[in-house]
């Protein structure tokens, strides 16, 4: 910084009509003078120079989506899988789920927490949910799930959950996805849960809906749309194999082969696919219900080092640095 002229002035002037007039005074060291230079100097003010400051830009928290795709009874891996990743301090804001995983998401996304959800796994009785008809649409009515989950949900509708949730069913008539975001729970997930030829259609507004697995098996697009920045996909479909005996193998393996090709599409957009080794599992086989679970847990803690990257990534880019996306439904 330049000193002011004016400052120069004063010094050589004071020291000339005062400093010099009195011999009494001896300077005991040039330190001594120093002082009282700069002292004098501290009499004459000047504008100080102020740099700009950079201004301080905002690093938010990515916005996860959990996308939980469809399954039968493989379901049950979802909550081993939500297990480990609350454990691990990760806890979504979206949860998306198909089928199977619109039931163990729609107890989620209501407040439950991970422990609650292994505990309602651990009390359900098949006589909980299945309500046995005669019908040529299917043998099961659907209306025992549609009351147990509004039941654990406290009869809450989705729109009044604390975390945003959607359930993915296919309209019967038309083929075309829909995404059940509001409205009543039960209801919502008893379209995305109806099996073709196991559950009636279910009746939604007029409209009739079977299981979403149709045509969005893992519905990451749907985390997507609602606002993700980071979507951890888990995929509990079975891939086609050969051998598949019996009326429900066979309708597992129909399932697998129609569904992988939307699989494939769904999975290009995800961030991390947690994968859990439940393809011995049967669609209805709800006595496996605990080893699914401790597999869903075993991949997600395989998976931990790669969402931690992901989630640092994201923290280092652009869109770190910007609002939160929209969501496009």
């Amino acid at each position: 910084m330049t000193i002011p002229s004016c400052s120069v002035d004063y010094l050589v002037r004071y020291m000339r009509e005062n400093v010099m007039r009195l011999p009494k005074i001896k300077l005991a060291s040039p330190w001594l003078g120093l002082s009282l230079s700069l002292a004098m100097l501290s009499g004459c003010t000047s504008t100080p120079v102020l740099t700009p400051s950079a201004p301080i830009v905002q690093v938010r928290q990515p916005i996860i989506a959990l996308a939980l795709g469809g399954g039968g009874a493989k379901g049950f891996a979802h909550i081993g899988v939500i297990k480990v990743l609350e454990s691990h301090g990760i806890r979504p804001k979206i949860i998306t789920g198909t089928s199977a995983g619109s039931f163990v998401g729609s107890l989620y996304a209501s407040g439950m927490t991970a422990y609650q959800l292994q505990e309602v796994a651990s009390a359900l009785k098949e006589s909980d949910i299945r309500d046995i008809t005669i019908s040529s649409q299917g043998f099961m009515v659907g209306q025992k799930l549609q009351d147990y989950v509004n039941l654990q949900v406290k009869n809450k509708p989705i729109e009044q959950f604390p975390i945003r949730f959607a359930a993915i069913a296919t309209q019967l008539d038309t083929g075309k996805k829909t995404v059940f975001n509001r409205g009543n729970t039960g209801q919502a997930v008893r379209a995305s849960c109806s099996i073709p030829n196991i559950f009636i259609p279910a009746t939604v507004a007029g409209k009739r809906y079977v299981d979403g697995g149709l045509v969005s098996p893992i519905p990451v697009v749907s985390a997507r749309d609602m606002g993700a920045d980071i979507v951890i996909a888990v995929d509990i479909s079975a891939r086609p194999k050969a051998g598949s005996g019996g009326v429900f193998g066979v309708l597992d393996q129909t399932f697998n082969i129609m569904g992988q090709q939307g699989i494939d599409k769904e999975l290009a957009q995800a961030s991390i696919v947690i994968t859990p080794n439940v393809g011995s599992v049967g669609i209805l086989d709800l006595n496996s219900r605990q080893q699914s679970i401790l597999e869903g847990e075993r991949a997600t803690q395989a998976q931990l080092a790669a969402i931690d990257r992901v989630i640092a990534v994201f923290k280092t880019s652009p869109a770190a640095k910007q609002p939160a996306p929209q969501p496009r439904m």
